[in-house]
């Protein structure tokens, strides 16, 4: 047994490398909390976490103040156990987005640390079930983006190898979605997914209204087209039968995963392991979902995600949009458009430690 000795925690700003928009919000700056956790036997385990503007601070808070002191000395084997005591601890404030985004740098380091024990890649020691996932693109596929631009993006991935793009909607117009799917659709043909994004701006009405206008374009699936807490809009729109449903990213929990499963009220499952709280629960949302035989294409984070996409059989895409690429080593490889899983023991990740300590906001050491 080797208990955890110190754990080291950084904070670095990245700004996106291209303009994110959607119906909602800009994505303006990603702050991305990085901890080292090490055991008594030298054992080092690296996870990380994110937001997409604001929240940072406050993430780094509760794991300074509250989650770090109580998990050095803990044995570092014993992941199911320190996940279950962290959550309670924070019981008042979860199941919450800070807490999950929290818990789950924690986790992610414990894997870490796991898997490089073992002499194993994650997407080996998690399950094994492939040694590839394609890739679709959302980072050509932002709401400011022209007809043109959306079509020069579509073009350029689709003759790389990828599967599929992903454009956002929730244009104050109707006619304006229709055009830019239009313009995409004509240029890359029926072989080609499109997959489409409200970013939960829809009222049921329009919804309704919509997917039907977007499934005449071919449409693979129509992602938070509600608020994430409006299971039983959701499952009404999957009894509809327009569209396939998605979502996922904005779930905190694998309990609120059960439920929509249980309601019928998704058709893909999207979850985030950084935002549903690391890589314990991220399996077991999975699983459920394969009990139901719904697929599973994870949100962002596809550094990570290649990973855990490879170890479950039910994995579908893996979504493109590159994040870590100025704080690590090199990103997976992609051979005809489908992420290869990575060889490198751990959760994948060659971090590029000079760059993390260039930009790196503020960091603090917690020893035994």
């Amino acid at each position: 047994m080797a208990n955890i000795a110190q754990a080291e925690l950084y904070l670095v700003n990245l700004e996106p490398e291209v303009k994110r928009t959607d119906a909602i919000q800009s994505f303006v700056c990603q702050e991305t909390p990085i901890l080292v956790l090490t055991d008594e036997e030298g054992n080092i385990g690296v996870g990380y976490t994110y937001t997409i503007g604001t929240g940072g601070s406050s993430i780094v808070a509760l794991l300074n103040d509250h989650l770090l002191p109580m998990l050095i000395g803990q044995d570092a084997d014993c992941i199911e156990h320190i996940w279950k005591r962290l959550y309670f601890h924070t019981h008042a404030t979860a199941v919450g987005a800070i807490t999950s985004l929290a818990l789950s740098a924690i986790d992610i380091a414990l894997w870490d640390m796991r898997c490089k024990k073992a002499n194993l890649p994650l997407w080996k020691l998690a399950g094994g079930a492939k040694s590839e996932i394609p890739l679709y693109t959302t980072e050509g596929g932002w709401l400011h983006l022209s007809p043109e631009q959306l079509v020069d993006d579509a073009l350029n991935v689709q003759a790389q190898g990828f599967g599929g793009s992903k454009i956002k909607v929730g244009s104050a117009n109707i006619a304006d979605d229709e055009r830019r799917l239009s313009a995409v659709r004509e240029a890359v043909g029926d072989n080609y997914h499109i997959m489409i994004d409200a970013n939960q701006s829809f009222t049921h009405d329009e919804a309704i209204r919509r997917a039907r206008v977007f499934a005449d374009r071919g449409i693979t699936w129509l992602e938070e087209p509600l608020p994430a807490d409006d299971i039983s809009g959701h499952a009404m729109l999957c009894r509809q039968g327009s569209l396939p449903i998605a979502v996922g990213e904005s779930l905190y929990s694998a309990r609120s995963f059960r439920e929509y499963l249980q309601m019928h009220a998704c058709n893909i499952v999207q979850v985030d392991v950084a935002r549903v709280g690391g890589i314990t629960p991220w399996l077991k949302v999975a699983h459920l979902a394969e009990t139901y035989n719904v697929s599973v294409s994870p949100h962002f984070l596809m550094e990570l995600h290649v990973s855990l996409c490879c170890a479950i059989p039910n994995s579908r895409w893996l979504e493109y949009i590159p994040q870590l690429g100025p704080l690590t080593e090199e990103t997976f490889h992609i051979i005809n458009g489908k992420a290869q899983a990575p060889e490198l023991n751990g959760i994948g990740i060659e971090w590029d430690w000079k760059a993390i300590r260039a930009k790196n906001r503020g960091r603090t050491v917690i020893k035994r």
